[in-house]
């Protein structure tokens, strides 16, 4: 992920001063989109892990998020077999 974020400030430094070909206008939409859809993982991930509980200590985790944390659970099980 460094690497695509360095070439991405790369290319945004050239854009500021000289300015980009084509080649790499495209480029650079190439890599913010794969750089975005690192960071969503990550986001996803963490959201995840997190459990809501309330002041009495029951757990009030969203239901959405309890199916898909079941949802990427039952795919890992699935991954491993």
């Amino acid at each position: 992920m460094i690497q695509i974020l360095d070439r991405i400030n790369e290319l945004s430094r050239k854009q500021r001063g000289e300015g980009l070909t084509e080649h790499e206008k495209s480029e650079q939409a190439v890599l913010r989109q794969d750089y975005l859809q690192i960071i969503r993982g990550q986001f996803k991930n963490t959201l995840l892990s997190v459990s809501v509980v309330d002041p009495e200590g029951n757990d009030v985790t969203p239901m959405k998020l309890v199916e898909e944390k079941l949802a990427q659970t039952s795919e890992a099980k699935a991954g491993n077999d």
